[in-house]
């Protein structure tokens, strides 16, 4: 049987246009009506900070400071995980030195560890770009995909990054006549490899997991054909498509790409940066049905092929890990027409997913059963929340 994560109250302090909020939820889908900027994405912000990284807006922690007022902001969420029900306390004590803070059950601990407990799939009105805009983008939304399957994944992009930024400043110091330590260049390379393998081999096996969730699934929106612009990552979806074991390819894999990093330090001292690896690679998706790349498509076709996409990374998730994860969706329903509108509400319940989502009018979400509505309202420059 699969279980269900689930927030079960929410309070927001001084978080955006957020002053005091509190959501009692018993677990249920959540749905926030009201005005354009009266603050329900901030809601679904907030959420989305239970979960590692900078969330739904890829926000700095200085960005969700309320203002004029300046105060360090703070989110309490009781969590049911599925399994266990912890407390999440996260935020910003000073907002001039913006570091976010978390802790579980009153324990300090990395932000990492929250994909240990929660696990989120999110759709919102920006990511609707998500095919025209640049590969980074993509790559973000690959990457979120992978740390839901493992959460180990931030750690190895961290790693990853911090090793290549090293790597480029001493290779700027060699193309400036400061000759660089071998050694050196080569323990920050080695770095790189085993780190770079590690998220390629992620985001195949993410990419295998969407595969087989869409292949399984009964549904009306389209099937998306995907596929990593990558050396590393195609090679590892090869080896996944014949069986191989990964676990006895990685070492030579970051043998192999250490070796070539080695080789192209003077072509990437010349650039400036590092031209080949895992954070230039890129993610393609292709309308199924259509053979049309996503790039092509309508903007409605591609918006069909998100959410596909999202239902399918929701389904995934739940065969995986056995724990249906919680889902943010922003402004979406107001995109679809009635009868797409529904078959999203009956794939929500077929999930058995808490689902938070928002829109202006409540007659949007007349299919969702279940639900704990919630009206939200600008007061005096200050959001207000209250049962609808």
């Amino acid at each position: 049987m699969t279980l269900r994560a689930a927030i079960l109250s929410l309070h927001l302090a001084q978080y955006r246009s957020h002053a005091a909020t509190t959501l009692e939820t018993a677990g249920a889908s959540v749905v926030l009506t009201g005005p354009n900027g009266s603050g329900k994405t901030n809601v679904l912000e907030a959420v989305s900070q239970l979960a590692p990284g900078r969330g739904l807006r890829r926000a700095s922690p200085e960005d969700a400071v309320r203002r004029p007022d300046r105060l360090g902001w703070r989110l309490r969420a009781e969590v049911d995980t599925g399994r266990e029900e912890i407390e999440i306390v996260t935020g910003v004590e000073d907002p001039d030195s913006p570091r976010r803070t978390v802790e579980i059950d009153g324990k300090a601990t990395a932000q990492t560890a929250l994909g240990r407990h929660l696990r989120m799939v999110w759709l919102t009105p920006a990511m609707d770009r998500l095919w025209t805009d640049a590969a980074a983008d993509r790559r973000q939304f690959l990457d979120r995909m992978a740390m839901g399957f493992q959460p180990e994944h931030a750690e190895a992009a961290i790693a990853y990054e911090k090793a290549m930024r090293a790597r480029n400043r001493l290779l700027k110091d060699e193309r400036e006549g400061t000759r660089a330590d071998p050694a050196w260049l080569g323990g920050l390379e080695a770095q790189m490899a085993r780190a770079g393998v590690r998220l390629a081999r992620a985001r195949a096996e993410a990419l295998t997991s969407l595969d087989a969730a869409q292949d399984e699934a009964e549904t009306l929106f389209p099937r998306a054909t995907l596929s990593i612009v990558g050396a590393m990552e195609t090679r590892f979806a090869g080896a996944l498509a014949q069986g191989a074991d990964l676990d006895s390819l990685e070492p030579g894999e970051a043998a192999d790409t250490a070796r070539a990093l080695e080789a192209a330090r003077p072509r990437d001292a010349a650039a400036g940066r590092t031209l080949e690896g895992p954070h230039r690679s890129d993610l393609e998706a292709v309308y199924a049905a259509k053979g049309m790349p996503a790039r092509q498509c309508s903007t409605g076709e591609q918006k069909a092929l998100l959410i596909s996409l999202c239902l399918a990374n929701a389904r995934a998730l739940a065969t995986v890990h056995g724990t249906a994860p919680i889902l943010l969706f922003d402004e979406l329903a107001a995109h679809l027409d009635d009868r797409r509108r529904g078959a999203l509400y009956d794939e929500i319940a077929a999930l058995g997913a808490q689902a938070w989502m928002t829109g202006t009018g409540p007659e949007l979400f007349d299919g969702l059963d279940g639900a704990r509505r919630f009206a939200v309202r600008e007061v005096d420059g200050a959001s207000v929340v209250e049962a609808a």
